[in-house]
């Protein structure tokens, strides 16, 4: 077995000794998770510990506007959503033992809009969808919160939207990954129409496989419906993870997607604030060895269950 000799310090009272860390030299992969608007990431601790007892690395987030940060609820926008994404991505990617080239999206509603535009900016290698949201490409500053009234969502998300009239649609059309998509089949939310889009936008994905909760709303309210998407979600990575380890192509549900050569758009340029908002989560001694740690404010509470708080909270407000 191949093992990754790395250099490290010990504090001693007020000295260093040396010593060297050997770990398997054989990378995971890494997932990350990225929850809906009003939630948190209570809603996936539960699946991630179950795929990293399976040998995934996992990193769960807050979104701003949510849980600690919730006093900006009413004015954080997709922007800065969207540099909330990237840091996590950036974060899980920095790892010593993440597979960068091997990484995996899981986003629902609002989370799943965020995830399709981060593989125009980032390297994805797989991408699941759970009732992702969709939003018209204006009003990219405007606060998140007011979306729903002033883009008319409920009328938008009825219509037929081509991925060249939406970056996160563009984006889903040039992602070559592999797609996972789950429709909730009384999400009155995320309409079947929305679906329908997402599903359409994938046609140069390497295979796409498209599931639908039956008798599920898009709060899961249901704890069989919470369950029969953890199931899918965790049936689906660990054929998508291990089958690539494996030197296995994944099965493909359904016909294969056509290939296209169009590009993604980028949402509109971050600004150079992201770097001093979200730098801490970096390392600012270029010479500390020392391995990055998350902060603990971004560890919630164990064992808490929030699937079904986070999604009604959709169902009332709107995703």
């Amino acid at each position: 077995m191949m093992t990754r000799d790395e250099p490290v310090y010990l504090r001693v009272e007020d000295e260093h000794i040396l010593g060297t860390l050997i770990t398997p030299g054989t990378l995971i992969p890494g997932v990350l998770f990225v929850h809906g608007w009003g939630g948190d990431q209570r809603q996936y601790l539960d699946r991630a510990r179950e795929l990293s007892g399976l040998g995934c690395v996992c990193l769960t987030f807050d979104l701003r506007g949510h849980a600690q940060t919730s006093a900006q609820h009413e004015t954080v926008s997709r922007e800065e959503g969207m540099r909330d994404i990237l840091a996590a991505y950036d974060f899980l990617a920095a790892q010593h033992n993440v597979d960068a080239d091997s990484i995996a999206v899981v986003g629902s509603s609002y989370g799943g809009y965020l995830a399709a535009l981060l593989t125009a900016l980032r390297p994805v290698k797989w991408l699941a969808l759970r009732a992702p949201a969709l939003y018209k490409d204006s009003e990219w500053k405007l606060p998140k919160q007011r979306l729903r009234g002033e883009q008319q969502l409920e009328l938008y998300r009825l219509q037929a939207v081509r991925a060249e009239e939406s970056r996160a649609l563009r984006a889903c059309g040039a992602f070559a990954g592999d797609v996972l998509v789950v429709e909730s089949e009384q999400d009155t939310v995320v309409p079947h129409q929305v679906i329908v889009n997402y599903r359409e936008a994938c046609i140069s994905a390497r295979s796409l496989t498209y599931r639908v909760i039956p008798g599920a709303d898009h709060a899961l309210a249901d704890v069989s419906c919470q369950r029969a998407y953890t199931t899918l979600l965790v049936t689906w990575l660990t054929e998508m993870v291990f089958g690539a380890r494996a030197g296995e192509p994944p099965a493909s549900s359904g016909e294969p997607p056509a290939q296209s050569n169009d590009a993604p758009e980028a949402p509109p340029p971050l600004q150079s604030t992201h770097d001093e908002e979200n730098d801490q989560d970096h390392d600012d001694d270029a010479g500390d060895p020392a391995r990055e740690i998350a902060p603990a404010a971004a560890i919630g509470p164990s064992g808490q269950r929030a699937d079904q708080r986070q999604d009604q909270y959709d169902e009332q407000n709107g995703s």
